[in-house]
């Protein structure tokens, strides 16, 4: 059981939101391109040393939950019960990951994302740092048994399945339907 976070870690978690909720209602009230970082921390009332010490650039404020997006990846593989299938597992929190992202009032962040050249660039390379996160989950697994080459193509197909829901009209059957091809490629990498 962990400890409930003490006084100063909830306080830099507080800081760490208001920057971030800050910052997302200046990017979609004026444009992503239109507010600096200065802005940010005028409207959050700290310093631009506290907006860089919570988040390591402009694009960063747009993925707030980039790290909390990865542990929970990570997680449906290390977390399941010791003989609880994998792809099962991991296609119910890609499911869940891809409700958040298409959850009533996303649209405006969606359609920010999809305008902005750097936003899109970010968001890729975030998804390469995940699916390499996943693929390590994955091969650390003594219960698995697959090559490094199924781990790393079934890692990036989560990830793109995740992708692929968020910009689609029905996101939840684009998820079955990925993960339906993922759990043929996975069985098919059998020993």
């Amino acid at each position: 059981m962990s400890e409930p976070p003490g006084r100063r870690e909830r306080k830099k978690a507080a800081t760490r939101q208001k920057i971030a909720d800050t910052a997302l209602r200046l990017f979609l009230d004026r444009g992503y391109d239109a507010v600096g970082i200065r802005d940010v921390a005028a409207e959050a009332d700290v310093a631009v040393t506290t907006v860089f010490a919570h988040f390591a650039s402009k694009e960063a404020l747009v993925f707030e939950r980039d790290q909390d997006f990865e542990q929970r990846l990570t997680q449906a593989v290390t977390d399941r019960q010791p003989h609880e299938p994998l792809i099962p597992a991991l296609h119910r929190e890609v499911q869940a990951l891809v409700r958040h992202c298409t959850a009533e009032g996303s649209g405006p962040l969606r359609r920010m994302i999809e305008g902005s050249p750097a936003l899109r660039e970010y968001e890729e390379s975030m998804s390469l740092r995940h699916a390499q996160a996943l693929a390590a989950a994955l091969a650390a697994d003594p219960h698995l048994s697959r090559s490094a080459t199924a781990c790393r193509a079934t890692a990036r197909f989560a990830i793109d399945a995740y992708a692929l829901a968020c910009r689609a009209d029905d996101p939840g059957a684009t998820v079955d339907e990925v993960f339906r091809m993922i759990e043929a490629a996975w069985e098919a990498t059998a020993p």
